[in-house]
């Protein structure tokens, strides 16, 4: 039997994000026994015909300062579990492009990244990279908020889930991905349904819209249920009122979960260079880890 997770990408620019990025993808790397690589990009321009004698002096001690950032959680990788394999890679390029043609290029599995990196500035905004990451990656990427940073290596847990659906397509994929991964972690799953009435046609009647909701709020959660129990996974279900994110950011807390599973984009996702607003606004406002999946990801 092939392991769930073969390989984990970690990006690093030094920065505290990268580190609660780094510090998560080792426990789970640990506890999956997935290969890492650490990749660090140093940024270069594309709008430049050439590289003056100043730029390249300029970009070879980014490159010394890249590897003294790649050895660093290397180092931590080896410390923590020895028997992990470590590869580190600096490159030069568009640090988003970057990483997505490396995690292509090596078949990796997983990504794990902070939610901000040095050009992150508040809580509300997406750190350029992650979020160019998170709208043009293949692979599920697992985002990281700086609050995670203050946990140890050995504290991180992945026991409680909660997986988001609304019976699309994106959410689909995203049980497949949550459900393989709590089945190899042991860990309980708790699905959750947003009856939301602007998804539904104004010209219904207000009962006929409630009872459409909750059928479609049932059919959805059931769905979820049927394939953790084949799975063997621990799993409750609930449907509750209110706005998509508000719904996931609050049971999130009242569940008190290790990580949000869910897909880039939900019924309304149309595009590859549009991340979900549903999962934005998640990744943007989560204090816990959100593993995000893209339609395109390959089922585990």
């Amino acid at each position: 039997m092939t392991r769930l997770i073969d390989s984990i990408l970690i990006p690093t620019d030094d920065s505290e994000g990268a580190l609660a990025g780094a510090k998560h993808a080792i426990a789970l790397a640990s506890q999956t026994g997935a290969d890492v690589h650490v990749l660090s990009v140093v940024a270069v321009r594309s709008d430049l015909e050439g590289i003056t004698d100043a730029m390249e002096s300029m970009y070879a001690s980014l490159e010394d300062d890249a590897k003294a950032a790649v050895e660093t959680i290397a180092d931590m990788v080896r410390s923590y579990d020895e028997d992990l394999e470590v590869t580190t890679t600096v490159k030069r390029g568009t640090p988003f492009q970057s990483i997505r043609e490396y995690a292509t290029r090596r078949e990796i599995d997983i990504i794990a990244m902070g939610t901000k990196g040095r050009d992150g500035v508040d809580r509300v905004l997406l750190g350029s990279v992650t979020e160019n990451v998170l709208r043009t990656a293949r692979t599920p990427v697992l985002v990281v908020p700086p609050e995670a940073n203050l946990s140890e290596i050995n504290e991180i847990a992945f026991d409680e889930f909660l997986l988001p659906t609304d019976g699309s397509d994106g959410a689909a994929i995203a049980a497949d991905w949550g459900i393989a991964l709590a089945s190899r972690l042991e860990s309980m799953v708790h699905t959750v349904y947003s009856a939301e009435t602007s998804r539904l046609s104004r010209a219904k009647t207000p009962d006929e819209l409630l009872d459409a909701l909750e059928q479609s709020g049932e059919d959805a959660i059931e769905a979820v249920r049927e394939q953790a129990t084949d799975a063997g996974v621990s799993i409750t279900g609930t449907i509750t009122t209110g706005s998509p994110a508000d719904v996931i950011l609050t049971a999130a807390t009242e569940r008190d979960a290790d990580l949000i599973v869910m897909g880039t984009h939900g019924r309304t996702g149309i595009g590859q260079w549009f991340l979900g607003s549903v999962t934005e606004n998640v990744v943007r406002q989560a204090d816990v880890p959100v593993f995000c999946v893209p339609v395109s990801a390959e089922s585990p």
